[in-house]
C-alpha cells in the first residue's frame, strides 16, 4: 500500500511517499484513521530521522529488543524487580514465547486490538512487547479503570483479547459481560491457572520472528479522556514510536546503558510507557518495577537500594519525595545515585523544583507533552535551565505561540501553542480529530508565553481539562458520578490551584429539596464517585451552593465558580 502523508507546509521539510507493505490484515484501525487532509504535518528534519522517514517496514520490538545484541547491550539487565532479573537475550525469549501463544494458540491476526490491564511489572512489559511484536495493537490501560470505563474502551477500540493481571480481573470481567467482543480474557502472571499468559507461553520455545510490519502499521492505541469526558484514542505507528526515540531521548536525556530506570508513571500512559519501557531499550539501560506500590518513603529507599540514576515522576511526588530522600541520605551518609530526573505530566512549580535540588543536588529535568504526540516535546536542557520556564523546543520539534487564528504572536505574548515533528495527533474515528489538528500543526491545548531567547513558559491550559498529581480529569466525567447521587440535584466540577497536587478537583453541587450539605454528605458523595469511576477522580473538595451560575440560556459559566 502506499503510505499516506499529509501535505506539508512551507517551512517543513518534503513529504515523501513510501511504498509500504502492511502486515495488518486486521484493518479496523487503519480503516478509522483521520482522512489525511485532518493530519499534522510530519517534520523529519533531523539526520537520524531522515533514514526512519524513508522506512517501509519496521518492528519496533525488533528494533530496540532484537537488535540489542548487535548494539552490544544483549547480555545487559533489561528488566528487574525484587526476585526477578532478565537481560534483553532473556527478554527475547520470553517475550517470543507469548508471541508463540498469541499467534499459534490463540489464533490472532495483526492488526487486531489486544487490551493489557495491568500496573507495572516484568510481566505487563512482557505482554505489551508480545502483542507489538506480534503485530498486533496493544491497548494497555490504568489498573485504576472502573468497569464503566474500561467498557467505554472495549467499545471503541473493540479487542477480542485481553491480557489481564490475576488480581484486577473483577472490574474487566464485569465490563466484558455487557461488552461481548471481548472474547477472552487471558491473566498473565497467575502460575496455577494453566489458561494463563505465562504457563502457556512455557510450552513455547522456538524464536519467533517479528511480524513484518509496515513502519506505518499501528503499534499502540493510547486512550485519554477529553473535556467531554468520552475517551478518545491516540493512534501510534511503529515509526512514530522510533521518531520519538530520535527526539527527547537522544538529545536530551542521553541515558546510558549502564543507567537504572525507575518511577511511578502507568505503563498504560505514554509517559511511563516512554520513560519506563520504550527509552530505556532505546539505550541498552535498565528498568526497575517494584513489587508494591510506590509511597513516597518506599520510593526512596528502592531509589537507594537499586542504586537507580534516572527517576520519572510527577511534580506532586518529587515534593513528597524530597524530604525522604534527605532522611535516606542522612541514614546512609551519602547522596543516592541518581544522575537525571525528570518531572511531567503538569506543571512543575519553581518551589518544588528548588526543594528537589536542595534535597537531592539534582536539577529537575522539566517537560511537557502529549499522549496524541507519545511523549515530550519541550523540555530543560541539562545545564540550560531558567527558573520558571517549561524548557525548550526538544531537537526535531517545532514550537511557536500562536493566537486564535494560528498567526505566531510576537515574543512575550501569551497564546495557544501549536507544535510540529516527527509525530502527531490522529485519533482514530473522532471527530476532535479536527479541534487538535489545523493548518498542520498540533494543538496541545496550553496556554504559554515564549521569550526572546526560545525559552517557554506555562500558563495554564485552554480547556476545562483538570491535571491532578499528573492524571487527567475530566470535569464532565466526575460530574456524570455526582449526579448519579440521588441527593444531587446539578453540580459542576472545576480544577482548583493547589500548591501540593498542581490542581485538586473541586465540585459545587446543588442539592435536592431538603437535604442538607454537611461534612457527613461530603464524604458520602466522595466515596460515591470513587465506586463509579477511578478513585484518583474523585472531589476532594466539594462546595454547595443554592444554584450555579449560567447564561440566559442555560450555559453553566464555569469561569465564575473558578474566580470563587
Amino acid at each position: 500500500m502506499k503510505a499516506a502523508m499529509p501535505k506539508a507546509t512551507p517551512d517543513a521539510a518534503p513529504c515523501f511517499q513510501v511504498v509500504a507493505r502492511s502486515a495488518q490484515t486486521d484493518r479496523f484501525v487503519h480503516t478509522r484513521m483521520p482522512p489525511p487532509a485532518q493530519w499534522p504535518t510530519l517534520r523529519y528534519e533531523l539526520p537520524e530521522l531522515r533514514a526512519l522517514q524513508h522506512a517501509a517496514q519496521c518492528n519496533l520490538v525488533h528494533e530496540l529488543l532484537d537488535k540489542a545484541p548487535d548494539s552490544g547491550w544483549g547480555d545487559n539487565t533489561l528488566l528487574r524487580s525484587p526476585n526477578r532479573s532478565l537481560s534483553y537475550r532473556q527478554v527475547r525469549v520470553e517475550v517470543d514465547r507469548r508471541v508463540g501463544v498469541l499467534i499459534q494458540d490463540l489464533r490472532l491476526e495483526p492488526g487486531t486490538r489486544v487490551l493489557l490491564r495491568g500496573g507495572n511489572s516484568i510481566e505487563m512489559a512482557l505482554a505489551w512487547l508480545a502483542v507489538v511484536k506480534a503485530g498486533m495493537v496493544a491497548v494497555a490501560t490504568m489498573p485504576l479503570l472502573r468497569a464503566k470505563e474500561l467498557g467505554e474502551i472495549i467499545a471503541k477500540a473493540q479487542p477480542v483479547l485481553a491480557l489481564c493481571d490475576a488480581a484486577l480481573l473483577a472490574e474487566l470481567q464485569q465490563a466484558q459481560s455487557l461488552h461481548p467482543v471481548l472474547a477472552s480474557i487471558v491473566p498473565f502472571n497467575d502460575d496455577t491457572n494453566p489458561q494463563s499468559l505465562s504457563v502457556l507461553a512455557a510450552h513455547h520455545d522456538k524464536p519467533c520472528a517479528p511480524c513484518d510490519t509496515a513502519a506505518d502499521d499501528i503499534a499502540l492505541l493510547v486512550f485519554t479522556s477529553g473535556t467531554t469526558g468520552s475517551p478518545k484514542a491516540a493512534v501510534a505507528s511503529h515509526r512514530d514510536v522510533l521518531a520519538a526515540c530520535q527526539a527527547w531521548p537522544r538529545h536530551v536525556l542521553q541515558a546510558r546503558p549502564q543507567d537504572i530506570v525507575m518511577g511511578s508513571p502507568p505503563l498504560a500512559f505514554s509517559f511511563g510507557l516512554g520513560g519506563l519501557l520504550i527509552f530505556p531499550m532505546f539505550a541498552g539501560a535498565s528498568v526497575f518495577f517494584p513489587d508494591v506500590p510506590y509511597s513516597p518513603q518506599a520510593m526512596a529507599q528502592i531509589i537507594f537500594d537499586t542504586g537507580a540514576t534516572i527517576c520519572y515522576t510527577a511534580p506532586t511526588f518529587y515534593r513528597q519525595l524530597a524530604p525522604h530522600m534527605q532522611e535516606q541520605a542522612a541514614r546512609r551518609g551519602q547522596h543516592s545515585a541518581l544522575r537525571l530526573c525528570v518531572s511531567a505530566g503538569e506543571g512543575l512549580p519553581d518551589e518544588t523544583r528548588q526543594l528537589w535540588k536542595d534535597a537531592t543536588g539534582i536539577e529537575l529535568l522539566d517537560g511537557i507533552g502529549a499522549t496524541e504526540m507519545f511523549h515530550i516535546f519541550i523540555s530543560t536542557m541539562p545545564g540550560q535551565e531558567r527558573r520558571g520556564a517549561i524548557g525548550q523546543v526538544v531537537p526535531g520539534y517545532f514550537a511557536r505561540v500562536v493566537d486564535e487564528q494560528g498567526h505566531e504572536l510576537p515574543r512575550g505574548s501569551v497564546g495557544r501553542l501549536a507544535v510540529q515533528g516527527p509525530t502527531g495527533c490522529r485519533y482514530m474515528d473522532d471527530a476532535r480529530q479536527r479541534n487538535y489538528v489545523r493548518d498542520g500543526w498540533n494543538y496541545p491545548g496550553d496556554a504559554f508565553v515564549q521569550d526572546a531567547d526560545g525559552y517557554f513558559f506555562y500558563q495554564s491550559r485552554d480547556d476545562d481539562m483538570i491535571i491532578t498529581s499528573g492524571y487527567n480529569v475530566g470535569a464532565p466525567e466526575v460530574e456524570g458520578a455526582l449526579l448519579h447521587h440521588p441527593a444531587v440535584a446539578e453540580c459542576a466540577v472545576i480544577g482548583q490551584p493547589d500548591v501540593e497536587r498542581g490542581m485538586l478537583v473541586k465540585a459545587f453541587c446543588v442539592l435536592k429539596p431538603g437535604l442538607v450539605g454537611d461534612a457527613a454528605l461530603v464524604q458520602v458523595l466522595q466515596d460515591h464517585v470513587k465506586a463509579h469511576i477511578a478513585p484518583y477522580k474523585y472531589p476532594r473538595a466539594i462546595e454547595f451552593l443554592d444554584h450555579l451560575p449560567r447564561t440566559e440560556t442555560g450555559k453553566l459559566q464555569r469561569f465564575k465558580l473558578k474566580q470563587q
